[in-house]
């Protein structure tokens, strides 16, 4: 089975299994199909993290595919270059935001390991695409026509790239597209593992564009480079192991809101009830106060890893929570810190090996920043650094900045049960925590967890140095939700709002067991233009 946010891309992995390939090799091919096809949140110029289930070890892997920043840019000197800017925080656009894209080492991680083709076979249908063209799909076409006129004027070939003029003409829906650089440096990549991106032909013209162009990022930044692999982190939810990945992302922080919650009745509450909305926005309130204080690159900062997750912490800070009124303000905790411690898309294969993988440019299509003749946009992640001296977060060279991008895994007695995740900045952890307790406190099943409305709170404490606003933040929600929950959680003292988008997309995979039979159960929901299918 196959889960991703363009079926064009689905149909890929779902053709590389086919072919003999198994879970890693269809997550590899329909991650760079998506690169081609999603770039409006994907692409070889950005990051990934995965969580691989070996059927073979009965274990999970943790991969953190992320990049660092120059390290030829210190600290002052990104202070220097914001001043020039009339800046104090990193831009969205141009070279500041920039690191090394780490997807490429995480494709070549993850074949290493586990890839049953070769990585240039894993790579071939993107390449097809991108030589031969393919249709947008209605979504993709939407977020390219609006980010275009954005990267205008910025050094690079960002027009002759991305769209049909070379001039500013973005693909519409159903204008077929074609991307050739990108299929010379996909068949490159494929043919030397990796080497090419990061050492060789690729790395040489990047650094030569990057010096020509004002950019800071040097060959030996990628010479450099490595992705890393981790321990997963868990805790345990009403009986279901739930898995993500330690700082410098995000994904503890749904760990840090179950565990506040478990204690909590939802169930009785009702899904969508005021009380039981109110206990989920004042648990991620908590959550987010020490994701802005704690979470960073731990390679920079002894980031609390055992204490933020654990049950006693989780007891502390649930008593922080009046049950009648929302939180105008939360301050981080003081866990201990011991020594112990947006494309998403899923594969499944007849061995019972699943990934679930996420990647992304960040914001928009990622800095504007294209060098000429290789089809692909740097991402902005660098935005998400701090600026403030002491801060856990705060910009370094050769440093990982937060990530906002998070797999997840779910185990039930031990064995798999649930590769899912959401898109969408600081919606994800509050999107992980909505699809779970759909479907563990509601009983949904797997697409109405992720078709369900969904609400997410924004305004609050960020780790790139913003704090929660006088008014405690605000939380908008989908039209679907009941006026009557919107008025009573007003009558708590939440700021309610009704938004148009921005609740991230989903996709998942489920494993059930029926006569000692293994079946998957696949969905992707409605906000995207997604498929999930199986074979």
């Amino acid at each position: 089975m196959v889960c991703t946010s363009v079926p064009l891309a689905t149909q890929i992995g779902l053709d590389v299994l086919k072919r003999g390939g198994n879970a890693i090799d269809a997550a590899i091919a329909a991650n760079a199909a998506l690169g081609l096809m999603e770039p409006t949140g994907s692409g070889v110029g950005g990051d990934f993290f995965a969580i691989v289930y070996s059927a073979k070890d009965d274990k999970l892997y943790g991969l953190n595919a992320s990049g660092r920043s120059p390290l030829g840019l210190s600290y002052d000197g990104m202070k220097a270059e914001l001043a020039k800017l009339q800046r104090t925080s990193i831009p969205p656009t141009g070279m500041l935001p920039i690191s090394v894209p780490g997807c490429v080492s995480g494709w070549t991680e993850l074949h290493k390991k586990f890839g049953k083709l070769s990585l240039a076979d894993d790579l071939a249908p993107a390449i097809r695409y991108a030589e031969e063209g393919f249709p947008l799909t209605e979504l993709v076409a939407y977020y390219w026509g609006r980010a275009i006129p954005l990267y205008k004027g910025l050094p690079g070939a960002v027009l002759e790239t991305y769209t049909l003029d070379g001039k500013g003409r973005a693909p519409g829906k159903g204008d077929i597209f074609k991307n050739p650089a990108l299929a010379r440096t996909l068949r490159l990549i494929g043919e030397t593992r990796g080497e090419a991106f990061y050492k060789g032909e690729i790395a040489d013209k990047i650094d030569a564009f990057m010096q020509a162009n004002g950019g800071f990022l040097r060959k030996s930044d990628f010479e450099k480079h490595t992705a890393t692999w981790i321990e997963p982190v868990s805790t345990n939810y009403r009986g279901y192991d739930v898995f993500e990945l330690p700082p410098n992302g995000q994904g503890i922080a749904a760990l840090q809101m179950l565990n506040v919650l478990e204690s909590f009745d939802l169930r009785t509450m009702g899904f969508n009830s005021p009380e039981a909305l109110h206990l989920l926005i004042e648990a991620k309130k908590l959550a987010w106060a020490d994701r802005a204080k704690f979470y960073a690159d731990p390679d920079f900062s002894k980031v609390p890893l055992a204490g933020l997750i654990s049950k006693p912490y989780a007891a502390e800070r649930r008593k922080l929570i009046d049950l009648n009124r929302a939180a105008k303000s939360v301050a981080a905790g003081n866990p201990a810190l011991g020594d112990g411690d947006t494309i998403y898309l899923c594969t499944a294969d007849d061995e019972g090996n699943m990934v679930s993988l996420i990647q992304s440019n960040f914001r928009g299509m990622g800095s504007g920043i294209v060098p000429p003749g290789l089809g692909f946009m740097f991402q902005d992640r660098g935005e998400l650094f701090a600026m403030e001296p002491g801060h856990a977060n705060v910009y370094a060279p050769g440093k990982r900045p937060f990530q906002t991008i998070i797999p997840a895994f779910v185990m039930k007695d031990k064995k798999p049960w649930l590769a899912f995740g959401v898109m969408g900045g600081g919606m994800q952890p509050q999107g992980h925590v909505q699809v779970l307790t759909n479907m563990v406190d509601f009983d949904m099943n797997l697409q109405e967890a992720g078709d369900a409305a969904r609400w997410q709170h924004e305004g609050d404490n960020e780790p790139t140095g913003e704090q929660l606003s006088e008014t405690g933040g605000y939380v908008e929600v989908e039209s679907a939700f009941p006026w009557e929950t919107v008025r009573e959680l007003r009558k708590k003292g939440h700021e309610m709002r009704f938004g148009l988008g921005g609740y991230g997309g989903y996709q998942a995979i489920k494993v059930e067991m029926h006569d000692g039979q293994r079946v998957y159960v696949g969905a992707s929901e409605g906000r995207k233009d997604g498929q999930a299918a199986g074979y």
